[in-house]
């Protein structure tokens, strides 16, 4: 049986969700992690840690007009075997 002691915590889901991003991110960029990660500031809630500075991730898109955006219709053929 495990027993909690008075200095252990908790990550709460937000804190794990933060991580991942920061993850997500370093991945994306081709980055290392660890710089973000120290960055990261903690806080104790009634859920665990939170983290009060989540990394941001952005990503670049460009708009696509009506006519680029629709596909050609494609027929779709399935070939059976009889046996």
């Amino acid at each position: 049986m495990t027993t909690k002691t008075k200095n252990e915590k908790q990550l709460s889901d937000q804190a794990l969700g933060a991580i991942m991003m920061a993850l997500q991110k370093s991945l994306l960029e081709q980055s290392d992690i660890v710089p973000t990660l120290k960055k990261m500031r903690f806080q104790e809630s009634e859920v665990g840690l939170v983290v009060m500075n989540p990394p941001l991730v952005k990503f670049e898109y460009e708009e696509i007009s009506e006519e680029e955006s629709e596909a050609p219709n494609a027929t779709t053929t399935s070939e059976t075997e009889d046996e």
